[in-house]
């Protein structure tokens, strides 16, 4: 039995699709409602990362864990790998970013990650840190810019990043969690290719087939939009990390997903092509 938390975020999704696939699963959710994997070899537990007797019980009997959290402020990594030691869990698979790797980031957010990450490592749960890159499926952000009046509007839009599908992610993940001799490794994942947004941008319009404007956005109007969003600590994070990919640190390839799942990491352009819908377009099955 393998537990998947952060089963209705974007890579716990499709991790836990994955292994729904090849065999039982159980997901941990604060709220089971939005959990959209279902069938009958999946167990859905209602819980909570603050709740030791919720994670107890979906810990019962769990040999592996596929680790997400958020949170700014509380200790959830050490929560579940405590719990996990307890429950004598096999392995644990936490999802992280690749920049705690790099000595130039030292914002909010991955100062939290690399402590996140000692935590699960002083458990004493033998562990693998999944740490991608920039997330393609970030670009849904711009939706409602795209439907409503056709623009897409962005920091730096012509700074590079080797942005990566979730689902290779995904997938990484979980040939760590079913796989030999994963333990105690830090597996980078990036997609194919660097690309800017104002690239993104053009691949959208030829997929809708429809022209869209790219509208690069002050400092100022982008540290405001993401004030409405998130606690300041947060938000600086976000605006240090986009001048870390401005300079050119985001930009670097590594061939991690065909070397942990024998097939190419997917392009932006695939990744888009397979959600146009939610863009606007007719899209295709991804």
């Amino acid at each position: 039995m393998i537990l998947v938390t952060g089963a209705t975020g974007a890579v716990g999704r499709e991790v836990a699709g994955l292994l729904a696939a090849r065999g039982p699963v159980r997901i941990l959710a604060r709220r089971p409602e939005r959990v959209t994997v279902r069938g009958p070899e999946v167990d859905v537990v209602t819980g909570e990362y603050g709740d030791r007797g919720s994670l107890d019980r979906a810990l019962r009997g769990v040999e592996a864990v596929f680790l997400v959290t958020n949170s700014p402020t509380e200790p959830d990594d050490e929560r579940v790998a405590a719990a996990a030691a307890a429950a004598d869990v096999r392995h644990l698979v936490k999802l992280s970013m690749m920049a705690v790797e790099e000595p130039g980031a030292d914002d909010f957010i991955t100062r939290l990650q690399r402590g996140n990450e000692q935590a699960v490592r002083e458990s004493g749960v033998p562990w693998t840190f999944v740490r991608p890159r920039t997330f393609m499926s970030n670009t849904l952000s711009w939706a409602k810019g795209i439907t409503s009046d056709g623009v897409v509007r962005a920091l730096y839009g012509d700074s590079p990043v080797a942005c990566v599908d979730p689902r290779d992610v995904a997938a990484v993940a979980v040939a760590a969690l079913t796989g030999t001799g994963h333990e105690g490794q830090a597996y980078a994942v990036s997609g194919p290719e660097a690309i800017a947004a104002r690239e993104q941008a053009a691949h959208l319009s030829e997929l809708l087939g429809r022209p869209l404007r790219f509208e690069e956005l002050p400092l100022d109007r982008a540290r405001e939009a993401l004030l409405t969003k998130y606690p300041v600590p947060v938000a600086e994070a976000f605006l240090e990390s986009a001048e870390r990919q401005r300079a050119g640190a985001k930009a670097a390839v590594v061939p991690t997903v065909e070397e942990l799942t024998g097939r190419p990491a997917r392009t932006f352009r695939t990744w888009a092509a397979d959600h146009a819908d939610s863009f606007g377009g007719p899209g295709r099955a991804g």
